[in-house]
């Protein structure tokens, strides 16, 4: 039993509605007006899985911002192999996922839900139109009338959307070239733009950013090695989707960026700009760092290592007096970092450090 007749039925189904509707303005048995019935069932399909699209970008954006907190408990449980450790780092692990809404698997719906429409519209163009053409039996709604007029019906010279790169004449051979080199640079062009603009700095470092680059060229070069084997009205809908795809992630990214990315500072930079024009403040878009990353950095800054001078003034130190200056530039580090950590939190946390310095004063003088 073939799991796919199904969603091959629903795929005709919506084809075949689209050309009703196509068939007011344009010649019915024109190959172009079938063309554009899959770019119709495309459009269709994106539509009905944009809920998907949006919970995939806000889940990437979920995993951005949840970063620095999964660093710190990594950091937090760095070297502990005992069973308890390992839960309370899992537990620590999943809750993070859950306050920031965050799924590691969540960028993967979108493929998975349309890769069995794109299998299914496969399987219709390359197997059950010829069949209910030349059997003269119906699939669904598809009769042998409407099976014909789509798989003889001409694009271009002698091409139809059933032709492929390496089935058809040489016109079918420029219109699947043509395609697959807008499917390459769309998909280049999309990539790039969610890879090196909508990610943060940290992001672009490191041996999982050279994977990404890789990826930005690698993944484009796909479509040349599979679509010379496609249908056309295959490679219409890969195009249409992929155009879709770019479109959808640009309006995306434009209004929801990843957090310490460019595409950020560029939206931050339109809004102040708006306001400066409307005669306002403009407004502080400094990120606040969450209660984990803060004992993180607290945590490395109670465990200041610093490398005390052996010789002073052209005299070698005693192990006392090396000892003595470590604690000082020790404290003295610690002390700095308390103050930056002061100035960050705001005026509240700044006054009450004030306030302890003060008192402290106040009992030396005791």
């Amino acid at each position: 039993m073939n799991i796919l007749y199904p969603i091959e039925w629903v795929v005709v189904w919506i084809m075949v509605q689209a050309h009703k509707l196509l068939s007011f303005v344009m010649d019915p048995d024109s190959g172009w007006t079938w063309l554009l019935s899959i770019v119709l069932l495309t459009v269709v399909v994106r539509i009905i899985i944009f809920p998907l699209f949006v919970k995939q970008i806000k889940s990437s954006r979920g995993m951005q911002i949840a970063a620095p907190e999964l660093k710190a408990i990594q950091q937090k449980y760095k070297g502990k192999t005992d069973p308890e450790s390992r839960q309370a780092m899992a537990n620590e692990t999943m809750q993070v996922y859950r306050e920031h809404d965050a799924n590691p698997v969540g960028s993967c719906l979108p493929v998975l839900i349309q890769m069995p429409i794109f299998f299914a519209l496969f399987r219709v163009l390359f197997y059950k139109l010829p069949e209910a053409a030349q059997n003269n039996t119906n699939f669904g709604i598809l009769t042998p009338e409407l099976a014909d007029s789509a798989h003889n019906a001409r694009i271009f010279g002698g091409t139809t959307i059933s032709d492929s790169f390496l089935s058809g004449d040489i016109s079918a051979k420029i219109i699947a070239g043509v395609i697959i080199a807008l499917m390459v640079l769309v998909t280049f062009l999309t990539q790039k733009e969610l890879t090196m603009r909508n990610m943060p700095p940290s992001a672009l470092e490191g041996p999982m950013a050279s994977t990404q680059k890789m990826m930005l060229y690698m993944l484009p070069f796909i479509y040349v090695l599979s679509g010379p084997g496609m249908p056309i009205g295959v490679l219409g809908y890969w195009l249409t989707t992929n155009v879709w795809t770019f479109g959808q992630q640009w309006w995306m990214i434009s209004k929801n960026p990843t957090p310490g990315s460019a595409a950020e500072k560029a939206r931050h930079e339109r809004i102040n700009k708006k306001r400066a024009k409307q005669g306002l403040e403009p407004l502080d878009f400094t990120p606040k760092k969450s209660k984990r990353v803060q004992e993180m950095e607290a945590a490395k800054a109670e465990n200041i290592r610093v490398q005390p001078k052996r010789y002073e003034n052209g005299r070698k130190l005693s192990d006392e007096e090396m000892l003595q200056r470590a604690r000082e530039k020790r404290a003295k580090a610690i002390e700095e970092r308390r103050k930056k950590a002061a100035e960050n939190g705001g005026g509240t946390q700044k006054g009450g450090s004030k306030s302890s310095n003060a008192l402290g004063k106040k009992r030396k003088k005791k």
